[in-house]
């Protein structure tokens, strides 16, 4: 029985005993299709190619150009070209610059035919080796070509991440990087820590945007942190940075497809998650996904490593309890604030803050509750100074802010509202509730006036000294105190 699928001859312009030598060598394996006028070629399906085109010299060069010139562009179809008897091979072009396989002379022997077929097939299956290897070949070096890409892109990502202990450089860089992979328009993060009460604190990077945008960042990084720390938020930090390139539009709110969550993870610990923004729908392969979280890896260790740096220059120059500046970095910065007054005469004002009857309230409720209230001090301090001015823990209970280019009369205002903010306070702890008032003094340098640190510390000290003596809760500078009824 024929078998179900057969390799197929043509016989093209051969006379009908050279036909019937080819359709015997051919028998149950080969099926021969006989072409009987060269323009009949062009009808012929050629979706299966033949092995051998059996054909005369006279046939051939009848075939319309084209044709022959798509049947000569086939590599797998062999030509065979059939001389008559008193036809010389001489004279003929070259029989392989046409792409024939041979030529025999009719009239046509079955022997020849079927060794000529044998020829074809083993040739047909040397070329299909050929095209195969060389596919072969060609998946290789595109797969050595990705994987030389993704060691260039971590070799880059990890060496220009590894250049900064800034996060937000880290991730700016990030997002140039990433861009190679796919159009990466934005990088933000959020990045938590243990915090009080189960909770975490977490400290937001956020790129500049409209005010509701920014707001839809925040709710949509904070609940994140909340689904992979496994924890509610305690407390936040934003913090804007210059993370995103350069668009025509502004950046809009987190949207499904074009948001990619990352979370960063350091060992077994997940501290923190990347939210990258792409200009259209992320749809990424098998292996992009694989290098991105290989690139996150990367990220994840410097984040690690710039936070950790970031913490220990935060305890160094930070109080622990109330997170606002410490002594040191007061006396530092003091230094430096004397120097521009001198150097460009501006004015300037020293606040020196005690809170009142604090030891009393630590033997009645606890240094636990007096913590609480430094703390809540600390926070108080850090909402309502400016941005230009410094506000620290001076030791105790005791609280400095350095006011540069404010007069005596300005720090007044700006002290008269930290003292009617902290007295209005209502402290809760331990079940109980309970108010706390501040005394404050001021020292102040007008333009040109020349004094020390110690100096300048000393005359707010006195001022202080002289409020607390008069009454306290009340404001005093320059010798003359001022009760709260007064203001």
């Amino acid at each position: 029985m024929p078998r179900a699928t057969r390799e197929t001859m043509w016989t093209l312009g051969l006379d009908q005993d050279d036909a019937a030598a080819v359709r015997q060598a051919a028998g149950d394996e080969f099926l021969v299709r006989e072409i009987e006028s060269p323009g009949a070629v062009a009808a012929e399906n050629l979706t299966v190619e033949p092995l051998v085109i059996w054909t005369t010299r006279a046939a051939w060069e009848a075939l319309p150009p084209l044709v022959k010139c798509g049947l000569e562009s086939r590599e797998g179809v062999q030509r065979v070209l059939v001389l008559s008897p008193v036809e010389a091979v001489e004279g003929w072009e070259d029989l392989a610059g046409r792409g024939f396989l041979t030529a025999l002379k009719s009239p046509l022997a079955a022997a020849r035919v079927s060794e000529v077929c044998y020829r074809a097939a083993e040739i047909r299956s040397l070329y299909a080796d050929i095209v195969r290897m060389t596919r072969e070949i060609f998946l290789e070096r595109e797969l050595l070509t990705r994987k030389t890409d993704q060691l260039v892109f971590f070799n880059r990502i990890l060496s220009r991440a590894s250049e900064s202990l800034d996060p937000a450089v880290i991730l700016a860089r990030a997002r140039e990087d990433m861009g190679l992979l796919f159009p990466v328009r934005a990088i933000q993060a959020v990045f938590w820590e243990a915090g009080e009460g189960g909770g975490v604190d977490c400290s937001l990077c956020l790129c500049r945007s409209e005010p509701a945008v920014r707001e839809a960042w925040v709710e949509f990084l904070l609940e994140a942190a909340t689904r992979l720390s496994g924890h509610p938020v305690a407390a936040y930090q934003p913090e804007e940075t210059v993370c995103e390139g350069r668009q025509e539009s502004p950046l809009g709110p987190p949207e499904p497809g074009t948001t990619v969550l990352l979370p960063l993870r350091a060992g077994r610990e997940t501290f923190g998650c990347l939210a990258l923004s792409a200009t259209e729908p992320v749809r990424l392969g098998k292996d992009q996904i694989q290098t991105v979280h290989a690139a996150v890896n990367h990220l994840a260790l410097a984040l690690k490593n710039a936070r950790l740096y970031r913490e220990a220059r935060t305890h160094a120059d930070y109080d622990g309890l109330t997170r606002i500046h410490n002594r040191r970095s007061f006396d530092a910065r003091l230094m430096e604030e004397l120097k521009r007054h001198q150097r460009h005469s501006h004015e300037l004002s020293l606040l020196m803050l005690d809170l009142d009857h604090f030891k009393g309230l630590n033997d009645r409720l606890g240094h636990q509750a007096g913590d609480h209230v430094l703390r809540t001090v600390g926070q108080i301090l850090a909402r309502t100074v400016r941005t230009t001015d410094f506000a620290a823990r001076y030791g105790g209970e005791e609280f400095v802010v350095i006011l540069p280019q404010t007069s005596e009369d300005q720090a007044w205002v700006l002290a008269e509202r930290l003292r009617r903010i902290i007295g209005s306070h209502v402290f809760g702890y331990g079940g109980e509730t309970f108010q706390v008032t501040a005394s404050i003094g001021i020292a102040s340098l007008i333009p040109g006036a020349l004094r020390k640190v110690g100096e300048l510390v000393g005359e707010a000290d006195r001022a202080l000294y002289l409020a607390k003596s008069s009454g306290r809760n009340m404001v005093c500078a320059s010798g003359q105190p001022q009760s709260p009824a007064q203001l």
